[in-house]
């Protein structure tokens, strides 16, 4: 096992730094709440360059960057404070038509995907069905060439920039196993019957939606993989959301901004020791990272069930640097009201992605075999 870079590996990571401090907008770096056109400025830059897919295959549009040089590009994003490169259709659904789509789902999406002409969502979660996503209860009903959807999906984040949106639904509930009789369906958010409401978080943003689906007309051409098999897609895609959890780069920058912002406050032995401990959290993160991505360059294999290991400690380490943040800040400051924001916003992410309790779960059943 190889957890350095290596030579090369060092010189790519330079030459990402160099690109990234030469064409960041300084208007665009660490901003909380970006509106769609901001976000989808920085895809086309990134899209421009060529960097906006790292991970797809060569022949559409794809960098050939081997997993190193991918894991090096997320961090250095993170660390320089660039916006979030939208997940959900670069990094979720396009990894699933290439796996399980159609060559005409392919043609149809990918470039639409890769170009930013399409913003997408993705429609798992249920007001009944989170972590526990194999309860969903969202129906399909097929007829003839199409399918019949009725059901809501909840937490829908960025629906009301969406303009497609991937989802699960339930096609055969008569199957004893619940993780069978679900399909995956791409729905155009345009269809009549789809209507998005918006869920106000409690740091007065706007990311998560509910989503409402009533006789929604879905084409039958837009069924990935088979019917009734959408829960082998569902998670071949969790595998790789929870791969990109972590946000070890972003972690770094607020780590380093702690140790910059509040040099005072370290004199406070109590506070100081509990940034180190975040920081010695953070290095054996980063190492466990890399360990993963040594084994995935080994074998050209996705990643397994223990990749949940990476999200659940990412995200509490995300959510102690906010926690340090405002132990440290100063009620009375202009800037204190923006760390408020953070620490707030932080609190969802030991829920998305499946909650850090399923996680522990799932390492339990699934690696640990007990």
């Amino acid at each position: 096992m190889d957890l350095n870079y290596s030579q090369e590996e060092l010189a790519f990571r330079d030459e990402v730094r160099s690109w990234l401090a030469a064409n960041l907008p300084q208007e665009l770096k660490d901003k909380a709440h970006l509106s769609k056109d901001e976000l989808m400025r920085w895809h086309r830059i990134l899209a421009k360059q060529g960097w906006v897919a790292p991970a797809w295959p060569k022949e559409w549009g794809g960098t050939g960057w081997n997993v190193v040089q991918r894991y090096i590009f997320e961090e250095e994003l993170g660390y320089a404070g660039s916006p979030p490169i939208m997940p959900f259709g670069l990094s979720m659904c396009a990894p699933v038509l290439l796996a399980f789509g159609t060559e005409a789902q392919k043609k149809r999406f990918l470039p639409r995907i890769y170009h930013g002409d399409d913003f997408w969502c993705q429609g798992y979660s249920e007001p009944g069905a989170g972590s526990d996503l194999a309860s969903l209860k969202t129906k399909a009903q097929k007829h003839q060439d199409h399918y019949v959807v009725n059901g809501q999906k909840i937490w829908t984040s960025y629906a009301h920039y969406a303009d497609w949106m991937f989802c699960l639904v339930r096609t055969d509930a008569t199957v004893e196993k619940r993780q069978e009789g679900i399909s995956f369906l791409l729905i155009d958010m345009k269809t009549p019957g789809v209507t998005v409401r918006p869920l106000l978080l409690m740091d007065g943003g706007h990311s998560v939606n509910e989503v409402f689906l009533d006789d929604v007309r879905v084409p039958a051409e837009n069924l990935v993989h088979k019917e009734n098999q959408g829960w082998t897609v569902a998670k071949y895609l969790l595998g790789y959301e929870r791969m990109n959890t972590g946000r070890i780069g972003e972690s770094k920058r607020e780590l380093r901004k702690l140790k910059e912002s509040f040099s005072e406050k370290q004199k406070d032995l109590r506070w100081r020791d509990r940034l180190t401990r975040v920081e010695v959290e953070l290095m054996a993160l980063e190492i466990t990272n890399l360990r993963f991505l040594d084994r995935m360059r080994r074998t050209g294999q996705p990643p397994g069930a223990d990749v949940s290991m990476l999200k659940i400690r990412g995200t509490e380490i995300q959510q102690a640097l906010t926690e340090l943040a405002m132990q440290a800040a100063d009620p009375a400051a202009p800037e204190t009201q923006a760390l408020e924001r953070r620490y707030l916003d932080m609190r969802k992410t030991t829920i998305y992605a499946g909650s850090n309790e399923i996680q522990r779960n799932i390492i339990a059943k699934m690696t640990l075999g007990l």
